[in-house]
């Protein structure tokens, strides 16, 4: 783990010598709110000036056929019920910045988010919870490695059913897809996720959150939900690729490239979380995390 500012990083020895040789960068940074947190998040245009400023340096460090995948909380307007389209701003201008191509918009759903913006939902009662994120998968490539049968879900009941019987109501539906009499009887392992993915953050024993406890260490307020990181390692890198995340945090991404056996390091300028980070790891005697 590389101790330090992302800024700094990528001006380091260690960022020119990954230079074309990561397959992934991963990361969830600060979220564009409009007022400060703890972990430093910037507010506004400055926000949107920073996230672009990023976006070339960490184009170089990909491979011809790499990816970074963002994930970017909504904001709202202050003292308004309105929302800020400061989110999808920032992810434009990183696009354009790196001279990125948009694969995909992903969201990323958490049921179990307390309601917020507390005003307006809560209080006033004018408005819904905010319960998702949005997740935008870039390459500079239109055809970056990337594989849907590795993260396959399992089939539904009615699927199942339907492999098992070998029938189902072909023909022409409304909508003008004509669906054959063998379309779906073949049997792919699963099925193919859809781009709204589900994940909660509720965990409360998991092996991080004790060992923080335990060492009195600061825990990290943002933490991304594990599966979210380990579906898209799974999705665009195969083992012994190379995983980035520039805003490590409590190194969520570090420990899901671990397990998926991938090669991982992740930047944090906050040297806490580093310390809380190896919690991660306890299950994982070999693992070393280490400042640089």
């Amino acid at each position: 783990m590389y101790h330090g500012r992302i800024e700094d990083f990528l001006d380091s020895e260690q960022a020119k010598e990954l230079r074309g040789k990561v397959q992934l960068i991963f990361t969830s940074p600060p979220f564009p709110l409009n007022r400060k947190k703890k972990y430093g998040n910037l507010v506004g245009e400055e926000y949107k000036r920073w996230l672009a400023g990023l976006a070339p340096k960490l184009t170089k460090l990909l491979k011809p056929d790499g990816s970074i995948v963002v994930e970017v909380g909504n904001s709202w307007n202050p003292g308004e019920p309105t929302m800020s389209t400061l989110a999808l701003e920032s992810l434009l201008a990183f696009r354009e910045a790196g001279e990125l191509r948009l694969c995909q918009q992903f969201v990323c759903h958490n049921p179990a988010r307390l309601p917020s913006p507390a005003q307006w939902v809560t209080i006033d009662r004018i408005r819904l919870k905010d319960s998702f994120t949005h997740v935008w998968w870039f390459s500079p490539s239109a055809k970056p490695n990337a594989s849907n049968r590795r993260v396959l879900t399992p089939y539904s009941a009615a699927m199942l059913k339907l492999l098992k019987l070998k029938k189902y109501n072909a023909g022409k539906r409304p909508s003008e897809h004509d669906i054959g009499a063998e379309s779906f009887l073949s049997d792919n392992g699963g099925a193919i996720p859809a781009n709204v993915l589900q994940f909660t953050n509720t965990r409360s024993g998991d092996n991080y959150l004790n060992y923080c406890r335990t060492k009195k260490l600061k825990l990290h307020p943002a933490r991304m939900p594990v599966g979210l990181a380990e579906f898209f390692i799974k999705f665009l890198t195969t083992p012994k690729n190379l995983v980035l995340d520039p805003f490590g945090g409590s190194n969520v991404t570090g420990a899901a490239a671990e397990s998926l056996k991938r090669r991982w390091l992740c930047v944090e300028a906050d040297r806490h979380y580093i310390d809380g980070s190896r919690g991660r790891f306890e299950s994982m005697p070999e693992v070393t995390v280490y400042d640089h």
